[in-house]
C-alpha cells in the first residue's frame, strides 16, 4: 500500500520561508519532493508503509522546529 501525504508550513515572511527551505532541503533532495512560494513550504510526502510515512513526517518536523529555533534565537540578537 502506497501512503501520500501533504504537509504546508507557513511562516511570517519569505525571508524565513526561504532559509527554512534552503537548510532542510539539503536533507530532503531526491527523497521528499517540496516547493516553496512566498511564506509557505509544500512538502509532498509518499511511502510504502505507514510507519515510514510517519517518521519521515516526524523527522520533518523535528528538523524544521531546530531550523525555527535558530531563526528565532538570531532574530533576537
Amino acid at each position: 500500500m502506497k501512503i501520500n501525504g501533504e504537509l504546508k508550513l507557513r511562516y511570517n515572511n519569505s525571508r524565513d520561508c526561504e532559509t527554512v527551505f534552503k537548510s532542510l532541503e539539503i536533507d530532503n533532495k531526491n527523497f521528499i519532493e517540496s516547493e516553496y512560494n512566498e511564506n509557505e513550504i509544500t512538502y509532498n510526502i509518499s511511502s510504502e508503509s505507514l510507519g515510514s510515512f510517519l517518521s519521515t513526517v516526524d523527522d520533518l518536523i523535528a528538523s524544521e522546529i531546530v531550523v525555527e529555533k535558530i531563526i528565532v534565537s538570531t532574530n533576537d540578537n
